[in-house]
């Protein structure tokens, strides 16, 4: 991945390849007739960022690895209704059919891994009952569930009794194993490996899938982990240089080499969340540009970096054009430098509104 960014090295490097180095600090050069008018630029005062920019890839979330969510069926009989790649199924919504029978996809963390029924307690149902009250079906009992509950209790029961009628489950005001599939969130289908009118048997993979919200992920160098944070704003170029808004979401947890590459080469996988994926409809696993803000100073004074000129004893400075033609170098120390601008933090005998050198185009 390329990133833009300056450091102060690199700024001696242009520096020295674009305007030599000079060998006194704060001395005046005389007007001169002979001397050709600078061309300037404007110290100023306001905001400067930094960035981290490279190339990503739009596509749909999935685990923080990247990897798809895998759904294990859990019902025995034959396929007779099957999703297709790119069908958005919510939590609620009927995922497919086993002998006609809906198994229905609920939000949680934790498989379906024994029938829920009245008496039963743990996680397990805490999160049906988390589902049975966001998704309303508590209301239309005319009960109250508490979502934080772990216990199956008759509320719970008639809850689900009401899930059952309206999804065409069989209505036993019990959870069975192969009734339901939870994952974490709402999904899209990737991939089904499930045939219609095949076999479905207990515990076989019938398909894949990933959030159902668009996501950039750009592959980090490891080594620029630790300068961006999760929360940082991100600039987004879609294809036909359209922009778009997001923020970091997280991390991969590995850090990714490729075959035959050295360690210092791994990468690690970041996902940015965009701030309305609604204008990023209809494009899937497009490639974007990404400027990602790690730093930012609100009130700084700054010069372009073209402006700087490095001193003989080391350290760096700017020539100032004065009022009639006058030119001081002006010794400056650095600071953040705004990577997407072009200019650099200075610190030094400086004002908003002064004139700096800088080379001729």
């Amino acid at each position: 991945m390329t990133r833009k960014r300056w450091t102060p090295a690199a700024a001696a490097v242009l520096v020295a390849g674009v305007c030599g180095v000079v060998a006194r600090s704060g001395a005046e050069h005389p007007a001169a007739a002979a001397q050709p008018a600078a061309d300037t630029e404007k110290v100023e005062k306001g905001e400067l960022s930094a960035l981290v920019s490279g190339a990503g890839t739009l596509t749909y979330r999935a685990r923080s690895d990247g990897s798809p969510y895998a759904v294990v069926n859990q019902a025995g009989g034959v396929y007779t209704q099957l999703p297709e790649a790119g069908d958005k199924v919510g939590c609620g919504g009927v995922l497919y059919r086993v002998d006609n029978r809906p198994v229905v996809l609920l939000c949680g963390t934790i498989p379906a891994y024994r029938a829920l029924h009245v008496g039963v307690t743990g996680p397990g149902v805490r999160q049906l009952n988390r589902n049975l009250h966001q998704l309303g079906y508590d209301t239309d009992a005319h009960v109250r569930i508490d979502p934080a509950g772990s216990a199956f209790t008759s509320k719970t029961e008639q809850a689900l009794r009401v899930l059952q009628r309206k999804k065409g489950v069989g209505v036993t005001g019990k959870l069975a194993t192969g009734d339901a599939v939870f994952l974490p969130e709402a999904i899209r289908i990737a991939k089904v490996t499930g045939q219609l009118g095949g076999s479905a048997r207990p515990g076989a993979p019938v398909l894949s899938a990933t959030s159902d919200k668009l996501h950039v992920r750009v592959d980090l160098d490891a080594s620029q982990q630790g300068e961006v944070h999760k929360g940082d704003r991100v600039q987004i170029t879609l294809p036909g240089n359209t922009p778009v808004t997001g923020r970091v979401k997280g991390f991969g947890r590995v850090a990714q080499a490729e075959q035959g590459s050295q360690a210092a080469d791994a990468t690690v996988p970041t996902f940015i969340d965009l701030d309305d994926p609604a204008k990023a409809d209809g494009l899937d696993q497009a490639p974007v540009e990404v400027d990602i803000t790690t730093k930012g100073v609100d009130n700084a004074l700054s010069v372009p970096v073209t402006a700087l000129v490095g001193k003989s004893g080391g350290g760096f400075a700017v020539e100032v054009v004065r009022p009639g033609g006058r030119r001081e170098l002006v010794a400056v120390k650095l600071g953040l430098f705004d990577t997407g601008g072009g200019r650099v933090q200075v610190d030094g005998a400086l004002r908003a509104g002064d004139s700096v050198a800088v080379p001729s185009i």
